[in-house]
Formats: C-alpha cells, sequence, structure tokens
C-alpha cells in the first residue's frame, strides 16, 4: 500500500501519539458521538 511497511506505520503511530496524545480521548470521543448521530439521522429518515 503505497510503500508504506509495518515499521511505518508503527512510527507514525508513535508520532501521532506524541503529538495527540493528550487529546486523542476527546477526538474519538467526538468522532464516536458523530457517527452515533449520523446513524441516528439516518434510521429516523428511514422510518
Amino acid at each position: 500500500m503505497f510503500g508504506i511497511g509495518t515499521t511505518e506505520l508503527i512510527v507514525v503511530g508513535i508520532v501521532v501519539l506524541l503529538l495527540f496524545g493528550t487529546r486523542l480521548p476527546m477526538a474519538m470521543k467526538s468522532l464516536g458521538q458523530g457517527f452515533k448521530q449520523f446513524k441516528e439521522g439516518i434510521n429516523s429518515d428511514a422510518t
């Protein structure tokens, strides 16, 4: 995949954790809430 190996993905993951470590849980929570609201919106429009 684009010449990216396992080692490079691990390094990128570590860098992301170092840069966004404190904000990452909040970002994931917001993303999850967004998906939940999106699914609820689609399901409510379908019925």
